[in-house]
């Protein structure tokens, strides 16, 4: 079976405080966008992980493995096609992890508490099980459907750069929290924002320019999403982002769209 596995930004993202076990609360606007790995799954004598990325571990610490193992599925042998980088705020790892977790309980008949195991493997899992447009609380496990910003998709110009940001590292630099401001006043461009934006700008300065430049290229909302270092930018129409695109030449560009479907999309056969 070979599933795609959707990446994310966050519309929005507040840090709302620290938890008694180590975890940050925190708020944020989840969105799926059209960006995605490939994942082919089958049947071996042992479990096995591939990636055509060299840099990607395909040992024990990848999550692909320890979902499998966490599901407790019969041996597969796991091909990865890598597109979405590691380190860039995009969720590529969790939504891996997901579709791992929804293709191999179909594939074998488990009958799992997948929501459960997703948050063990990571706090962006549980969305990936959902994906479109979603509200979330807690760690990020706590999610609840919206509608989307619009009625079609959103197109979407992605800035990839070489710096990376681990997660960790962004946590351990925030040194304020936000007042949730709750689900209802997530409804348009000016209500979002990014805490990890300004102690990450201090850390890699050419993550603003970047975002900077977005805007001055005719982007309508430009924020970094996730603890970055990916920088994204919204644009009224196709053509307006594919004639920003031509201006960054110096950085990664990836065209995509938001996509309002579940992170992982249905398992079908090769």
């Amino acid at each position: 079976m070979q599933v795609e596995a959707y990446a994310k930004i966050n519309w929005s993202l507040r840090i709302t405080g620290k938890r008694a076990d180590g975890f940050h609360d925190l708020e944020t606007l989840f969105q799926t966008i059209s960006l995605h790995d490939t994942l082919t799954f089958r049947e071996s004598d042992c479990l096995t992980l591939t990636c055509d990325d060299p840099s990607i571990p395909t040992d024990e610490t990848n999550l692909v493995l320890r979902a499998a193992r966490a599901l407790g599925a019969p041996p597969v042998a796991i091909e990865l096609q890598k597109r979405i980088p590691a380190g860039g705020g995009l969720g590529g790892g969790s939504s891996n992890a997901a579709a791992t977790l929804v293709t191999l309980s179909r594939m074998f008949g488990i009958d799992a508490d997948l929501e459960s195991l997703a948050l063990s493997l990571g706090s962006d899992v549980p969305f990936f099980l959902v994906g479109g447009t979603a509200y979330a609380t807690g760690r990020g496990e706590v999610l609840t459907p919206v509608a989307p910003l619009a009625d079609t998709p959103l197109p979407l110009l992605l800035l990839l750069p070489d710096e990376r940001v681990l997660t960790r590292d962004a946590f351990a630099r925030i040194t304020r929290y936000s007042e949730p401001i709750g689900r209802d006043d997530h409804a348009s461009f000016a209500d979002f924002t990014n805490d990890f934006e300004e102690p990450v700008f201090a850390l890699l300065p050419r993550l603003r320019a970047l975002k900077t430049r977005l805007l001055d290229a005719g982007a309508t909302w430009a924020q970094m999403s996730g603890s970055g270092s990916t920088m994204v930018g919204a644009f009224a129409d196709a053509n307006a982002r594919d004639e920003a695109a031509a201006r960054f030449d110096d950085v990664r560009a990836v065209r995509a769209e938001t996509v309002d479907a579940r992170g992982v999309l249905p398992a079908s056969p090769r």
